[in-house]
C-alpha cells in the first residue's frame, strides 16, 4: 500500500507542469495530509521531487510547491525494427535527452544483441548521465513475444529470431534490468506518457512501420491481452479484390497496407522504377519517400495511389473502432508522417460517414505527438511507467 500511495503522489506531481503543494496533493489524491507529508518527505530524500518556490492561494501561509526532478532517473528505449533500430534516453519527465539509430544488422540474433548493448553504452556515455541513474532498458520488438520468458518468437520480418531470449541476453550484456514489450503497445504507452491525457483516456493506436500493427488504450492504460500480443491485425481484409496473402485470403493488411506493398504497387504501375533490390530496407524507405514526394508535387498517379492506400487504412480503422468503441484514433510510426496529409482527411471522413457510433459522437483521428521515434520513446516510457504509474492490481495479494 505504501508503494502504491507513493506512485499516486509521483503521478500527481508529474502531471502538474507547475508543481503541486502538499495541500493540493491531498485534495487530488484523497490521501490524508499526514500520509502526503510522509511520502513527500521520502521522495525529497530520494531526490525524485524538489521544493520549487512558494505560492499564495487565498488566506494562510504561502504553499510550498513540489516538482518532479527530471534528471533524477532516466530510462533507455530501444526499438528493434527490421529496417532501422532506434535508441533514445529519456529523463523522468519523458523528454528525449539523447538518440541514435543504425540500420538493423542482418546478422545472427546473438551478434545483434551484442551490437545493441554496445550502442546502449555509447548512448549513455555520450549523454554524460551517471549509470546509477538509469532505471532500466525498455525494448520494443515486433511480435509475437513470449512475455513470461522475455523471448522473441519468429517475427515475420526478422528471419532467424526463433525464441531468442532477448530480455535475458540484453540484461546480461548491459547490466541493466530489461523490459520487453510489443512494439505497437510500447508506442501506445509513449503516446499516453507524452500527451498526458485524461485518466480515462481511450484510443486505438495504428502503427505504420515495416509492418502494420495496432494497440489499444482503455481507461488510461495499455491493454496487452492474455499473452501480451494484442494488435496482430495483418490478416484483416481491407480489399477483397486485392492480392493473394500467404494466409489464403485476398487483400489482407499485410499485402495491401504495408510500405512494401504500397511501393510494389507503385512499381507495378510504372510510377516508380523497377530497380529496387529485394529485401533492401533502405531502398524501400527511399522509394516510399520518393512516392510521397511525387504525390505532394502534383503527380496525379502517385496521388491517386496514396488516396487508395488511405481508403484501405480507413477501412481498417472503421473495423477496429466499431469493434473496440474507443474515443479517438492515433496514427504513428516511421512511415506515417509522409502519408499523414493524404490519409488523415480520408480516414476522418470515412469514420464520420460510416462509424457505428456516428450518431453519438465524432471520432477524432490524430497523428502521434511523439513523432517517428514513438516505438523507442514508448519502450523507455514502459520502464518509467512501471516505476511511476499507480495500478490497483499491484494491491492484490499473491497466492
Amino acid at each position: 500500500m505504501g508503494d502504491f500511495n507513493q506512485s499516486v503522489i509521483l503521478e500527481a506531481v508529474r502531471h502538474a507542469v507547475d508543481g503541486r503543494s502538499r495541500i493540493e496533493l491531498a485534495q487530488v489524491t484523497g490521501l490524508s495530509a499526514q500520509t502526503v507529508t510522509n511520502i513527500t518527505r521520502r521522495l525529497l530524500d530520494e531526490g525524485l521531487i524538489r521544493e520549487a518556490g512558494r505560492t499564495i492561494s487565498g488566506p494562510g501561509k504561502p504553499r510550498v510547491m513540489l516538482r518532479l526532478v527530471e534528471e533524477s532517473r532516466y530510462a533507455v528505449g530501444v526499438h528493434l525494427d527490421p529496417a532501422v533500430t532506434t535508441f533514445v534516453l529519456l529523463d523522468l519527465a519523458g523528454e528525449v535527452v539523447r538518440r541514435s539509430s543504425l540500420v538493423t544488422p542482418s546478422e545472427v540474433p546473438a551478434r545483434i544483441v551484442d551490437v545493441l548493448a554496445v550502442r546502449i553504452d555509447e548512448l549513455i556515455d555520450a549523454s554524460g548521465v551517471p549509470r546509477d541513474r538509469i532505471a532500466g532498458v525498455g525494448v520494443a520488438a515486433p511480435g509475437p513475444l513470449d512475455a513470461a520468458r522475455g523471448t522473441v518468437i519468429d517475427p515475420p520480418k526478422l528471419p532467424g529470431w526463433h525464441r531468442v531470449a532477448l530480455r535475458e541476453d540484453l540484461a546480461a550484456a548491459t547490466g541493466f534490468p530489461v523490459v520487453l514489450e510489443k512494439d505497437t503497445t510500447a508506442a501506445a504507452v509513449g503516446e499516453l506518457w507524452t500527451r498526458r491525457g485524461p485518466s480515462d483516456d481511450s484510443f486505438v493506436f495504428l502503427y505504420l512501420g515495416t509492418g502494420v500493427g495496432a494497440a489499444v488504450v482503455r481507461d488510461g492504460e495499455a491493454v496487452r491481452g492474455s499473452t501480451r500480443n494484442l494488435g496482430e491485425i495483418g490478416h484483416i481484409v481491407v480489399d477483397p479484390d486485392g492480392p493473394r496473402c500467404a494466409c489464403g485470403s485476398r487483400g489482407c493488411v499485410d499485402v495491401v497496407c504495408t510500405p512494401e506493398a504500397i511501393v510494389a504497387r507503385a512499381e507495378h504501375r510504372g510510377i516508380l522504377a523497377l530497380d529496387r533490390p529485394d529485401g533492401d530496407r533502405a531502398a524501400l524507405d527511399a522509394s516510399f519517400s520518393d512516392l510521397c514526394a511525387r504525390a505532394a508535387a502534383g503527380d496525379a498517379e502517385a496521388a491517386a495511389l496514396l488516396r487508395e492506400e488511405a481508403a484501405h487504412l480507413a477501412t481498417l480503422t472503421l473495423v477496429l473502432t466499431d469493434l473496440l468503441d474507443v474515443d479517438r484514433v492515433v496514427f504513428g510510426g516511421p512511415f506515417w508522417t509522409r502519408l499523414a496529409d493524404t490519409a488523415l482527411p480520408e480516414i476522418g471522413a470515412r469514420l464520420e460517414r460510416s462509424s457505428a457510433t456516428r450518431a453519438v459522437r465524432t471520432l477524432p483521428v490524430q497523428s502521434t505527438v511523439v513523432g517517428d521515434d514513438v516505438g523507442a520513446v514508448g519502450a523507455a516510457c514502459v520502464v518509467l511507467d512501471s516505476m511511476l504509474t499507480p495500478r490497483t492490481s499491484d494491491l492484490l495479494l499473491g497466492r
